[in-house]
């Protein structure tokens, strides 16, 4: 080891160890929610008929466990001694931040519908997010490629010294920068969503004291931002070298974004299911009643009055 040090290659080896450990927690995680909230699917997204929605739902939901899987066997594998080359270390980095960030986009563009529905279907907000957010994705693949060059010369270096088991997990330089455009594009959507909360009428208003859809599109669009800024943030945090936090891997930023965007679309399909029963129920209410006899419109409080009548046509 004439390259590195004892204490490099022994720091270097336990850095690798954590991904491991943390991938299958992320993997649980995954499983477990599917298996807890297969019964709303099957009720609530199975009986719906095809549409964007239904097919986004299933794409964010079963793409999360097919890249949990991926992240899982690709650690796992690459850990075993001999199979990670200097050719595979190099090419996996890039790899796996592309089919990660695969999930961030399709969930951003489930993101840009729900604003293009609060903002009254404007062509200038769907135009404007759209161009930012093809430029967020374009400046991603740059940092992707000059990451991999950089990171491929550490990788040669280590390789040939010592006989680290998977790919090593190195950070620093202008790693950090990687998921900048993808939180600044997050932030730039989560203004848009504070924006409409604070000048909409119809997200104060409740009618029969029940939130309005535009509330819950709102709401949930906030919570959202919260939760996929932050874990930007905090993988951010991960791999500027500064800070005494581990990599954790990309485990749990795909766990917790694939999670929170299933939760919120179901939630949403849950709202607009127990509205359309509620008419329902309400229409039929009144059908029944009307069938019944004659419509009674009692007087105010207070008064004498038995009512009065509108006899059957």
């Amino acid at each position: 080891m004439s390259s590195i040090s004892e204490a490099t290659y022994i720091q270097l080896y336990e850095a690798n160890s954590i991904p491991l450990r943390v991938v299958l927690a992320s993997l649980v995680w995954v499983l477990y929610e599917y298996l807890i909230t297969l019964d709303e699917e099957v009720w609530y997204i199975w009986r719906q008929q095809h549409n964007l929605g239904r097919f986004m739902y299933f794409w964010v939901r079963y793409y999360t466990i097919f890249l949990l899987g991926f992240d899982t066997v690709q650690i796992h594998t690459f850990a075993i001694p001999g199979v990670a080359t200097h050719a595979l270390c190099v090419a996996a980095d890039p790899a796996t931040r592309i089919v990660g960030a695969v999930s961030l986009w399709s969930i951003e563009i489930i993101m840009q519908m729900r604003l293009y529905v609060l903002y009254d279907r404007s062509k200038k907000v769907l135009i404007f997010n759209a161009v930012l957010f093809l430029g967020s994705i374009g400046s991603f693949l740059w940092l992707v490629v000059v990451n991999a060059v950089r990171r491929g010369k550490l990788l040669r270096q280590i390789h040939t010294t010592s006989p680290l088991p998977g790919c090593p997990v190195i950070n620093g330089g202008t790693e950090w920068a990687q998921w900048i455009p993808a939180t600044a594009f997050e932030m730039v959507l989560f203004s848009f969503a504070i924006y409409r909360a604070t000048k909409s009428i119809a997200a104060r208003t409740r009618l029969n004291h029940r939130l309005s859809l535009t509330t819950i599109l709102i709401n949930e669009n906030i919570f959202y931002f919260c939760v996929v800024s932050w874990v930007l943030i905090f993988n951010n945090l991960m791999v500027i070298g500064k800070t005494n936090i581990p990599w954790f891997g990309f485990g749990p930023f795909h766990a917790a974004v694939g999670i929170a965007t299933c939760r919120m679309l179901m939630h949403l399909r849950k709202f607009a299911s127990h509205e359309l029963e509620s008419q329902g129920n309400a229409y039929a209410t009144t059908k029944a009643t009307n069938a019944g006899g004659p419509m009674i419109f009692r007087g105010s409080e207070g008064e004498d009055s038995q009512g009065s009548t509108i006899p059957d046509s």
